[in-house]
């Protein structure tokens, strides 16, 4: 015996009602372009299951592979056996042999099928009892069993299962329409994005760099940021803005305690332009409430006001800790902590100002035309499209 499918749960979809549906297909979708890479393994949908027939494939490449699509909220081993007493019991001590540990079980028998002739709690006190019987070592513990032999009692036969594994939870990628993240190649910005893709939204990103006083080293890990990302979201299209003349104009033209807030309302205004141009519905940062200066109450409502895009703020409320956890988690800390500068970093005040007013603001960035240096950086623009395992070039540019 071998285990010979993977069940799909949903955990959060189940919650959608009318809408199931299209999520569940999305999902479906998804799951098949993670999976494309794997000959033979199919995907079949019944009464509110998902299973992955895996058609002589090993099982946990695929789980590590699943582990990475948004929308699954577990998976299991599965056996699939025929709908007879005899063929359930054979199949049901194979997955309590096979667990690594463990001293004490219990048996929980779902009967989906109403014409099978053993109803659910005889069928569990039945292959109790012959687990018992077939092992040593183990005892019953209908609380708090170590493991818990599920079988599911089917149509088209019997699924058995024993070991439980986590998926990432949240809704399928594709199902809440497209954000903008701003991506600066620090440790916040890509778990933003990766929080946001878990609540189902494609994110594109928006990256302003500015060369020479950025490298192009700085430029890679953006593109290594935002490959690591497609892991999670299928493909992820960057907007590399040319920044440098606009923030050397901000640069001569701006006090320097001003000079933060105004390249930050300026790479606002640069994002919303794409999010106009794109139909892009919301933009998205790494900010977390009172990080850094650019970071407080007072700075984020100037830096909000010159746009109408909702701003989504995913780690507004996280300490940095728990910010750096997660981007351990998804692979993106060591790309982050590269030592290649951004623009937010090159001319960084010393003394920026935390506490900024909107009317004032907008008094010293007057006082300077900036409208000609962003119309060219807007006209600048590269957009290059990842995927996980190739890059699309498009070079598109807004005019």
């Amino acid at each position: 015996m071998i285990y010979d499918h993977l069940l799909i749960r949903y955990g959060e979809l189940s919650l959608k009602g009318g809408n199931q549906k299209l999520f569940i297909r999305q999902l479906q979708q998804n799951i098949r372009e993670k999976l494309k890479s794997f000959e033979n393994i199919s995907l079949k949908r019944t009464q509110g299951r998902m299973f992955i027939v895996l058609n002589g494939h090993e099982a946990m490449p695929v789980v590590h592979k699943l582990q990475e699509v948004f929308g699954i909220h577990s998976m299991s081993l599965a056996l699939r056996t025929d709908n007879d007493e005899a063929s359930i019991k054979a199949g049901a001590l194979f997955a309590l042999k096979n667990c690594e540990k463990g001293a004490t079980f219990k048996v929980a028998v779902r009967r989906a099928n109403k014409q099978f002739p053993i109803g659910s709690q005889e069928m569990n006190h039945i292959l109790g009892a012959h687990l018992l019987r077939n092992t040593e070592g183990f005892t019953v513990d209908v609380h708090e069993p170590d493991v818990e032999i599920q079988v599911e009692i089917r149509h088209e036969g019997t699924y058995i299962m024993s070991e439980v594994i986590p998926g990432l939870g949240g809704f399928p990628v594709g199902t809440g329409s497209r954000t903008l993240l701003l991506l600066s190649g620090g440790i916040d910005s890509p778990v933003a994005g990766y929080l946001m893709m878990k609540r189902g939204v494609t994110v594109e990103a928006i990256h302003f760099a500015s060369p020479p006083f950025t490298s192009e080293r700085a430029k890679q890990k953006v593109i290594d940021l935002a490959k690591q990302l497609t892991r999670y979201g299928k493909r992820l299209k960057v907007h590399f803005v040319p920044f440098t003349n606009l923030q050397q104009a901000i640069h001569q033209h701006i006090p320097d305690r001003y000079a933060m807030t105004v390249m930050r309302r300026m790479m606002l205004r640069i994002a919303e332009a794409v999010c106009e141009q794109s139909n892009i519905l919301s933009i998205t940062t790494g900010e977390s409430l009172g990080q850094v200066a650019s970071q407080t109450m007072e700075s984020m409502n100037v830096i909000n006001e010159v746009t109408n895009v909702p701003v989504i703020r995913p780690l507004v409320t996280m300490d940095k800790q728990e910010i750096i956890e997660i981007s351990r988690e998804i692979n993106t800390y060591d790309i982050s902590i590269r030592p290649y500068e951004d623009c937010c970093t090159i001319f960084n005040p010393k003394s920026p100002k935390t506490k900024p007013k909107r009317e004032p603001t907008k008094r010293i960035e007057s006082a300077y035309d900036f409208s000609e240096k962003i119309a060219e950086s807007i006209a600048g623009i590269e957009v290059i499209e990842y995927t996980e395992n190739e890059t699309i070039d498009s070079f598109e540019h807004l005019l």
